[in-house]
């Protein structure tokens, strides 16, 4: 997989050049329409992690992967990225249009309670798509298009009113969503159970074959989070329904479908990686979870 593309390499592969609303001095966020950087000396989109977040409102049919999830968009939507999750996209129409932004979390130091990233729109596993109806995609245009003109105007405390623009963007979906809120956890399992989900997800993505996913079993985990094993398991099936087990494995799946998918390591490696010594072991492991054998799953 490759490593994270930067802001710089952004400019590089979709404009050929730095735009000129990029100030040297500030260079944490800039706001495009997406018409502009759909020209025919693009470079491809690649998979992989960007150094950057990134909201984007795109019409059209489209699709975006997304870590070991396929999205199709048909309609306006307002989707969410986060540095720590890959992705690409490809348009499935010819009538793709909209607007993105781009930022650095230190242009929103803060301005938020918590970090962005563990925002419901931006967590690793959480729902980074929301469908917009007529009137909500004109409301959000309109939230772009005043960005747009203040990346080109003059005035001296434009950013400020930038970065207020992306705060609505971001209030503006969690709206659509009251339920994935942030919220406190109300008890004491639930806040380990919190921990291990966090500590597990922190592992991934796995970026090079050399990279091992090192917490493979319950007990790895009761020794990292200085609990008993006994203690977490229970925590964790009382408070989410599936014993701490299944959420590894689940996720050792999901992160193998990833890298079938995405990128060019062969089994043995991308079993390696996984922390599995040898590729029969892993084989038997990603048959019994998805019911294909990892070779064939990269071909489907």
């Amino acid at each position: 997989m490759q490593k994270p593309e930067s802001l710089e390499e952004f400019y590089q592969h979709n404009f050929q050049e730095k735009p000129h609303t990029v100030q040297p001095a500030m260079g944490q966020v800039n706001v495009f329409r997406m018409e502009d950087s759909l020209t025919p000396n693009a470079s491809p989109v690649q998979y992989s992690r960007r150094d950057f977040y990134k909201i984007t409102l795109i019409r059209g049919r489209n699709a975006y992967h997304y870590a070991d999830k396929s999205i199709e968009i048909n309609g306006p939507t307002l989707v969410f990225f986060n540095p720590q999750v890959p992705y690409t996209w490809e348009p499935l129409s010819n009538d793709t249009t909209g607007f993105f932004c781009i930022f650095r979390e230190s242009f929103f130091s803060g301005r938020f309670n918590t970090g962005l990233i563990d925002l419901p729109l931006f967590r690793p596993g959480g729902k980074p798509a929301y469908a917009l109806d007529a009137a909500q995609d004109r409301e959000v245009s309109g939230l772009y298009e005043k960005m747009l003109a203040e990346i080109d105007s003059d005035y001296a405390l434009k950013y400020d009113l930038i970065r207020n623009y992306v705060s609505e963007l971001i209030h503006y979906a969690l709206k659509l969503r009251p339920s994935d809120a942030p919220h406190q956890h109300p008890d004491a399992r639930s806040r380990l159970t919190a921990v291990f989900l966090e500590l597990l997800e922190r592992q991934f993505p796995i970026e090079s074959p050399t990279r091992r996913f090192v917490l493979r079993s319950a007990n790895d985990f009761a020794r990292q989070l200085s609990v008993h094993v006994n203690h977490l398991n229970r925590c964790v099936r009382d408070t989410t329904g599936k014993t701490t087990t299944d959420h590894i494995a689940n996720r050792l799946a999901s992160e193998a479908k990833a890298l079938l998918r995405h990128t060019d390591w062969n089994i043995a490696e991308i079993g390696y990686s996984l922390g599995f010594d040898e590729p029969a072991h892993f084989t038997y492991f990603f048959k019994k979870r998805t019911g294909l054998p990892p070779s064939a799953f990269r071909h489907v």
